[in-house]
């Protein structure tokens, strides 16, 4: 009598393989928010937040939330007949940037080992990868909340502190306190937004294995969206070199290492629109700011009686060398256009080439030009009337959003036409000798 083989157990084969999923949604989870807790805890450490009396981890949580969409509210106390107000709306980009890197990575590695993804599998490997990523935000939102004592004293002059502890005795104003707490619902609803982006963008970019029907829509879509993730990443770098090069030789290492570890972005990405004619609004006012270039911060100083504007005009007139701004973004916009029109299919003609890039990059403009928005202001008040002048103020920085989704537009209607002519004499994929009748 003859031994059957032993059949493969099914239900356990399948809890293995299901397993085996959520352990991947899960390692690109972990490994954004490990990335971003790493650069936001350095950046804070060189912004000198690590002199902050406790509450160094919270503030390293809050910063996670708002690099991933959240929002953080700030509260603040100063007695029964004084108040403080406070808000803060910014994007730490550098601390989103590494942690959209890092997931999107993670989620696109094990695709590679597919030569074909139908649509359930995509949407199960998102959904899973979306559901832990907003648990794992709904836990950083839980640690992100803690209460700063602020001392009145310490004014600009001898009188002012003395008008600071008159008050205290005599109006019961206890030393304010300023305090941040995430505000759950607009965070899980703007991250959820976030991670659905960072996917999003990572399959646009990448070589990984689509469903059936959208494999057609790729090689139209796939180059002009890669090379505009190179022209952004561009920026990032170049601005990391001059970074580096100003810290270790112009002093004030500290305060440059606080601006590459936080807002590297911030400020690379505005001058990618500087560079393409766009401007910002804002301005400075009071004794704190947020990390940026002295030459922004002295732009946005200017007392004009109102917002200041920060342009290629406004930032040369402070500094000759502003200018480069506009060659650089001319030669870097050139040239992933022609890298483009060099990775599309020699099919591709050069309205096409022009029309598509002219869509990428005003959408690449009206994705990361919204995200550069700063506002900030603290202020103590006595009797709900005017301001300590020492302890108020306010850093304020707005981008014209649509007029640079046009400028976008515009170039890369310009670049695309111009990448495509230089792209011509180059082989490309798909080519064939149009002399041939055969």
């Amino acid at each position: 009598m003859s031994r059957q083989p032993p059949t493969p157990s099914r239900p356990a084969h399948g809890a293995r393989h299901i397993a085996l999923h959520w352990g991947e949604a899960l390692a690109a989870v972990l490994a954004g928010f490990l990335a971003m807790a790493v650069v936001a805890a350095l950046g804070l450490w060189a912004a000198g937040a690590a002199d902050l009396p406790g509450g160094f981890v919270n503030v390293v949580a809050a910063v996670m939330v708002m690099a991933a969409g959240g929002r953080i509210d700030l509260s603040g106390d100063a007695g029964a007949l004084a108040g403080t107000n406070a808000d803060l709306t910014a994007m730490p980009l550098t601390v989103t940037l590494v942690g959209a890197l890092a997931t999107g990575f993670c989620f696109l590695l094990p695709l590679r080992h597919h030569a074909v993804a139908s649509t359930r599998d995509l949407l199960a490997r998102a959904g899973r990868t979306v559901l832990l990523w907003l648990v794992g935000l709904a836990c950083l939102s839980a640690l992100a909340q803690h209460d700063f004592p602020v001392s009145i004293g310490g004014g600009e002059s001898e009188s002012e502190d003395t008008i600071s502890d008159l008050f205290g005795e005599l109006l019961d104003a206890a030393d304010p306190t300023v305090g941040f707490r995430t505000d759950l619902g607009a965070t899980l609803g703007f991250g959820l937004l976030w991670i659905l982006g960072v996917l999003l963008i990572a399959l646009l970019v990448s070589r990984s294995p689509l469903p059936p029907r959208l494999v057609r829509h790729q090689e139209a879509v796939r180059p002009v969206a890669h090379t505009m993730l190179i022209l952004v990443l561009a920026y990032v770098v170049v601005g990391l070199v001059i970074g580096i090069v100003v810290a270790t030789t112009r002093g004030h290492a500290a305060e440059t290492w606080a601006v590459i570890l936080l807002g590297l972005p911030n400020v690379s990405w505005l001058a990618l629109g500087v560079g393409i004619g766009g401007s910002w609004e804002g301005t400075v006012e009071g004794p704190f700011g947020l990390p940026m270039p002295p030459i922004l911060d002295a732009v946005l100083r200017t007392d004009t009686g109102g917002l200041s504007t920060v342009d290629l005009s406004s930032l040369t007139s402070y500094d000759s060398r502003a200018w480069w701004l506009l060659p650089v973004a001319a030669v870097l916009v050139l040239a992933v256009a022609f890298l483009a029109a060099v990775r599309s299919p020699a099919r591709t003609r050069l309205w096409q080439h022009a029309l598509r890039m002219a869509i990428a990059f005003g959408l690449t403009m009206l994705v990361i030009t919204p995200v550069t928005l700063v506002e900030a202001r603290f202020g103590l008040s006595i009797l709900g009337i005017g301001e300590l002048a020492s302890l108020g103020g306010q850093v304020v920085l707005r981008p014209a959003v649509w007029a640079m989704a046009g400028l976008g537009v515009l170039w890369g209607l310009v670049a695309g036409f111009l990448g495509g002519l230089l792209a011509k004499p180059v082989h490309r994929r798909g080519e064939v000798d149009e002399g041939r009748t055969d």
